[in-house]
């Protein structure tokens, strides 16, 4: 499961890589209840306006936040939904249901490889270099201020398979990962209805990213009380 990924900051390389101007604040490093940006398709789209874009790239908090959550504090708990199951859980079937697809621009995502017989920090990337597009969905949430708050979940499918994902958490854990998206499917993702979401819950080809050690973690961090 992906707790901690790296935010497309640099503004060029994410409007190459996904065709929309990223909106203000992109931070690099992101962690559940942190901010960070999306891109859905906006609701006017396809209604006959050719002024409304195709994409939107909005900010929103990593962790969903389902619209009957009491509180923001949920989001430390759904950063990630199952494939399997997204239909079925209470904090995501809403979301799934009415085709809240997204997605989710990274640069790189973090996980923790066991082989050695503790956790070592590994930063795992696109094997070439570009921007990567994740899977996810969002949901607007009203806070008990009234203040509408957007968030967003990353999608994950089994890994027990996959040449490099298959090494990462605790040897007795399922192996998962996070959805990485084609680029030529982007576009079909963001339309996708509920009947045709699971044909992309696939995994990336294998060669496809690649895994650097680090000496450290990422980064400390702690989880933002955002209201």
């Amino acid at each position: 499961m992906c707790a901690n990924f790296e935010g497309v900051s640099d503004p060029m390389s994410y409007a190459r890589a996904f065709q929309i101007e990223p909106p203000v604040g992109v931070v690099k490093e992101v962690w559940p209840g942190y901010p960070s940006s999306f891109i859905r398709r906006p609701f006017e789209a396809g209604l006959g306006d050719e002024a409304v874009p195709d994409r939107e790239a909005l900010a929103g908090i990593f962790g969903l936040i389902p619209h009957w959550a009491k509180d923001a504090k949920i989001a430390r708990h759904t950063y990630n939904a199952r494939s399997e199951t997204v239909s079925e859980k209470p904090s995501f079937r809403d979301a799934w249901n009415k085709s809240r697809h997204c997605i989710i621009p990274a640069q790189a995502f973090y996980e923790p490889d066991w082989r050695s017989g503790k956790a070592v920090a590994t930063r795992i990337s696109r094997s070439d270099g570009q921007p990567m597009g994740l899977a996810g969905l969002w949901s607007l949430w009203k806070a008990p201020q009234g203040k509408p708050v957007l968030s967003f979940t990353l999608l994950t499918v089994n890994a027990n398979d996959h040449a490099l994902m298959r090494n990462f958490h605790r040897p007795s854990d399922e192996k998962r990962m996070v959805v990485v998206l084609p680029e030529d499917s982007y576009t079909a993702w963001l339309t996708a209805t509920v009947e045709g979401s699971m044909d992309f819950m696939r995994r990336y080809r294998d060669d496809g990213l690649v895994a650097d050690r680090l000496t450290t973690l990422a980064s400390s961090h702690r989880n933002a009380e955002l209201f």
